[in-house]
């Protein structure tokens, strides 16, 4: 079974989930904190995927593995960060905006990094990106979802609500239920590259977390915005790069998403870790 039967409705519930807790206002917040915006979308839509083709190279991984980096890299904020951002005491309705922002300016952002990307590491054997067919997927279950969200926000506020409590609780099960599955369909794969694979997206989510939290210093943020975007660039949104590997409108590869994959599970290795400590600081 294609992974990407599982992985649209999953993804289409979180998009759904982050539409139904927006508020309009919440956009206003790019122009009140634009400083903080900033910072984060830099990270997040610059550095990031300059790190992945960087570590890419470093690691010398076939075309697939470095497409595969790099689409996790490209991929917005997952809708998990702003529990995160919760956790670690950041600023939630920042977190939540970024989340947002972040997916609509990828939905530009990834076609035309992936292009390249795609062109460069993937020519040689064959690998190519319909773009107008990435364009109408991330459409379809990136911007729909919110945009139905929000109306449903705005429509019945008390049932958005209840709606978004379960889907909340329903989200993290619902994606290690995907992982799970994936493990199990290409579980070779997976086991003969894990060491390299791993060690180099652990390698991206230490270096993303060392440049936000750098980035946040200079711009000086006050520690509540820093939590935030040190998380947000920490934290892309997984499913959404398996659903584009996994796609047979697009790449149609397991071993594309195998990076995602890893990702999704190594992200809250680390990221938990990192809101222990910082709760720990604010109560000391």
């Amino acid at each position: 079974m294609n992974t990407i039967y599982i992985v649209v409705p999953i993804l289409t519930v979180l998009m759904f989930s982050l539409g139904l807790t927006l508020r309009l206002d919440d956009f206003a917040r790019v122009v009140k904190k634009p400083k903080a915006m900033l910072i984060a979308l830099t990270g997040q839509i610059v550095l990031l995927p300059l790190i992945a083709i960087g570590l890419g190279m470093l690691f010398r991984f076939p075309p697939a593995f470095v497409i595969g980096i790099v689409l996790i890299a490209c991929s917005p904020g997952g809708s998990s960060s702003n529990i995160f951002s919760k956790l670690a005491g950041g600023d939630v309705a920042l977190s939540v905006t970024l989340t947002a922002i972040s997916s609509l300016i990828t939905l530009i952002t990834i076609p035309f990094i992936m292009s390249w990307t795609t062109q460069w590491a993937g020519a040689e054997v064959g690998i190519t990106l319909p773009v107008g067919n990435l364009l109408k997927q991330n459409l379809l279950l990136m911007l729909l979802p919110v945009a139905i969200g929000i109306v449903v926000h705005y429509a019945w506020p008390k049932a958005a609500e209840k709606i978004d409590r379960v889907l909340s609780k329903a989200a993290f099960p619902a994606l290690m239920l995907l992982i799970t599955i994936f493990f199990i369909q290409n579980h070779s794969t997976i086991f003969d590259n894990i060491g390299r694979v791993g060690l180099c997206v652990t390698m991206l989510i230490l270096l993303a977390i060392g440049c936000a939290s750098l980035l946040s210093r200079l711009g000086r943020l006050h520690g509540s915005e820093r939590r935030t975007v040190v998380i947000e660039v920490g934290m892309q949104n997984a499913a959404q790069a398996i659903a584009v590997a996994t796609s047979p409108f697009i790449f149609n590869s397991q071993e594309i998403a195998i990076p995602a994959v890893l990702y999704s599970l190594i992200m809250n290795l680390v990221l938990l870790p990192y809101v222990a400590i910082v709760r720990k600081q604010k109560q000391a």
